[in-house]
């Protein structure tokens, strides 16, 4: 797993087939009726993978395509083999007035249930402005919807600290609240009461290494520990 800063994101969006989705059609195909019968929530809507990238520069940069979210689900379940594709999404780190830091953990009925990690999802076509991927558009719509917090009444540090593995790049952007962290805690506990049918089943905060557990994923903790180092 590799760490780096960079300073600017330089994401494209360039259109084509994707070679996996349509030589596994068929099991893929089979792979989600099977899961929407375990979560008949999942939609198989639109989303975006990036396909070629390079850091370098102080920048990301690289090429998104578009494909349909059984495929990206079948992919992921099958542990991201070679397919020329790349598991990339913007999370909000939100980071209290007293240095906490607010994570979410996923509701059962989600693909990721009990997962705990900063709110996030995956682009969709939604995130592209003039040719470009917007990720920092991304994450201000999954923490939105996600918690009630808006992004204009959080500071944003500068840039972007981005953690690579096997197949997957995710994009951290710190943004900095005024409240404490039990406050911050309360105003989106009070939000999720007020959804019907939430993507959360509860908020976490954490403060230091013994608050890390086995459910929030490595990449979430390597961050995690960067920053407390």
């Amino acid at each position: 797993m590799k760490l780096s800063r960079v300073e600017r994101l330089d994401l494209r969006f360039d259109p084509k087939p994707w070679r996996f989705a349509e030589q596994c059609r068929a099991e893929i195909d089979a792979h989600f009726a099977t899961a929407r019968r375990v979560k008949p929530q999942l939609w198989n809507g639109r989303v975006l993978v990036l396909r070629d990238y390079e850091i370098a520069g102080g920048a990301l940069r690289g090429a998104f395509f578009e494909a349909d979210y059984a495929s990206f689900h079948a992919w992921i379940a099958w542990g991201r083999p070679a397919a020329d594709a790349v598991d990339c999404f913007g999370t909000a780190v939100v980071r209290s007035s007293d240095g906490a830091f607010l994570l979410a953990q996923m509701a059962a009925h989600t693909a990721n249930a009990g997962r705990i990690y900063f709110p996030c999802g995956t682009p969709d076509p939604a995130d592209i402005r003039n040719g470009k991927v917007d990720l920092d558009h991304s994450i201000r719509r999954e923490l939105l919807e996600e918690t009630g917090l808006d992004v204009a009444e959080l500071e944003a540090d500068p840039g972007w600290i981005v953690v690579e593995e096997q197949a997957r790049l995710v994009a951290y952007r710190t943004m900095r609240a005024q409240e404490s962290g039990e406050v911050l805690r309360q105003k989106v506990e009070d939000y999720l009461a007020r959804q019907d049918d939430s993507e959360l089943a509860a908020v976490r905060l954490v403060r230091n290494a013994t608050d890390l557990v086995p459910a929030m994923p490595d990449y979430v903790q390597v961050f995690l520990r960067h920053v407390w180092s």
